[in-house]
């Protein structure tokens, strides 16, 4: 046994502790806090992660991480899980320990500040608090240091690696490819989708969606559902990852892709292996990948027929009334309709990416200073109008949707383009793998895919890098012709 590398263990497993207790905490701000209980929330939150960060830079971790980085003893997952962590204690180094407190409660603030312009839409009850933390991101911007645009800095803790003219590129093809795609789309006659907006008690949307999870095989004793006014997956290690969703008794749509895709991000955290606990060997591989997960459920699982040959008739007997007559082809051209919509959540996986491209390229903008928080709301309303066609009737519904900003996640948003891409891209070498796996789920057993992403994907932790993994899984790097191919394939069916 290595005696420096147990005391490695040892350090980082505590570190892991202060940062998932941490968790526990915004967990409960966002979920079953009493509004009076902000303000000294906050201050608990930066006191911890004060305490977090003391330890990511002690000088006992430094002393052991050089020692092994030395060693040429360690097997391969070892000198991987030393190059990680060597990479965050040297990013952490480069943060003084009152930064990370004045971010922290920066977050907090700006978090708060956020849910109550929501609640009131309006934007200014917001703007101070996102002035300070966006003056905050562009300092360590400064602190972190990047080689090209100072965004690289903001992406490289979402995506490692990635590099905003990357994106750039990326985007560029989307609206080259798919913006012509939809406008194809849009010229033909539309898909009914108005038995999704009747009439659906609460209660029994929750329970249909607990049926859902439990289907995709997501363990509740190790896990459970709440309520949040913004979906999101938590964990505090990979016996207890928690999941949130969203309910409108107007709207089915909510609750069954808010369940499906935090479900999917939930089962790759419960994947993950246990006896690497604090390690970057049991840690997702990046926002990129962890995405794909959510994504590969949600779209390429979720809104296939298969699935709901399966599943609609259990939702029928649920909601008689509301889904009479409607057949499984109806269901799955209603879930699909292709049609610009106001809300990112909300979107249809193609008009989804707009959102997106329209977020990366207003926090582009905003992290290299070319424009000011106070320029936000007439930027997205343009844009939306620009992009999607939209009108923005309120901030409430337009710059004020996401909760992102006001976590301080500046360089998360391409994620989910990214994740979409890289599902695709996974999905069709699973069907290639896996004999039959849309009869599978057709009858109902999602297992197979599970067994297979956890072969594949989750049991590696961060053994390799997004690129890596995903030339060792499909013989190639992130090519978006997979997600085209599977557009194309899918919506010609669609939308003949």
């Amino acid at each position: 046994m290595n005696a420096h590398y147990e005391k490695y263990k040892a350090l980082l497993g505590k570190l892991a502790d202060v940062q998932y207790a941490t968790g526990v905490l915004n967990w409960d701000q966002e979920t079953y806090m009493p509004p009076a209980g902000a303000d000294i929330r906050a201050q608990q939150i930066s006191t911890l992660s004060g305490m977090a960060h003391a330890l990511s830079i002690a000088p006992e971790l430094e002393e052991t991480l050089l020692i092994l980085e030395k060693d040429a003893s360690l097997d391969k997952k070892e000198k991987r899980n030393i190059a990680e962590s060597l990479r965050n204690f040297r990013l952490s180094k480069k943060y003084s320990q009152a930064f990370v407190e004045d971010m922290s409660r920066a977050v907090s603030e700006a978090f708060n500040a956020w849910q109550k312009a929501k609640e009131k839409n309006d934007f200014s009850l917001y703007a101070p608090a996102l002035e300070k933390l966006v003056r905050l991101k562009r300092e360590e911007c400064t602190l972190a240091g990047y080689t090209g645009h100072p965004y690289d800095a903001l992406l490289d803790q979402y995506e490692p690696g990635a590099k905003t003219a990357d994106l750039v590129v990326l985007f560029a093809d989307v609206r080259s490819q798919l913006v012509a795609f939809v406008k194809q789309l849009a010229a033909r006659p539309q898909n009914n989708d108005a038995f999704m907006f009747r009439h659906y008690p609460k209660d029994k949307q929750w329970n249909f969606g607990i049926t859902l999870l439990k289907q995709m095989g997501y363990d509740f004793e190790a896990g459970r559902q709440d309520i949040s006014s913004h979906p999101f997956t938590t964990n505090f290690g990979p016996t207890d990852v928690r999941v949130t969703t969203r309910i409108a008794e107007d709207n089915l749509n909510e609750m069954i892709w808010s369940c499906i895709h935090e479900g999917g991000h939930a089962l790759y955290e419960q994947g993950l292996p246990v006896s690497e606990y604090g390690l970057p060997s049991g840690e997702y591989i990046s926002l990129g990948i962890h995405e794909s997960q959510s994504r590969l459920w949600e779209n390429n699982v979720g809104r296939n027929l298969p699935y709901w040959k399966h599943n609609l008739p259990l939702l029928k007997a649920v909601f008689p009334e509301n889904l009479e007559g409607v057949t499984p082809t109806d269901f799955f051209k209603a879930i699909n309709k292709v049609q610009p919509s106001l809300i990112r959540t909300n979107a249809d996986e193609l008009t989804y990416h707009f959102h997106i491209l329209i977020r990366f390229e207003i926090e582009k903008a905003l992290i290299e200073g070319s424009i000011e928080v106070k320029d936000l709301p007439a930027l997205w309303n343009a844009k939306y109008k620009e992009y999607l066609g939209l009108d923005v009737p309120s901030d409430s519904a337009g710059v004020l949707q996401d909760i992102h900003w006001s976590h301080g996640s500046f360089g998360y948003f391409p994620t989910y383009s990214l994740g979409s891409f890289y599902a695709a891209q996974f999905y069709a070498k699973a069907k290639a793998d896996i004999p039959g796996l849309e009869k599978e789920i057709e009858q109902g057993n999602t297992k197979p895919l599970l067994l297979w992403l956890r072969e594949k994907i989750h049991r590696y932790g961060k053994l390799y890098s997004a690129e890596d993994l995903c030339i060792n899984l499909t013989g190639e790097k992130l090519n978006f012709k997979y997600f085209m191919e599977y557009a194309k394939a899918k919506y010609g069916v669609l939308y003949p």
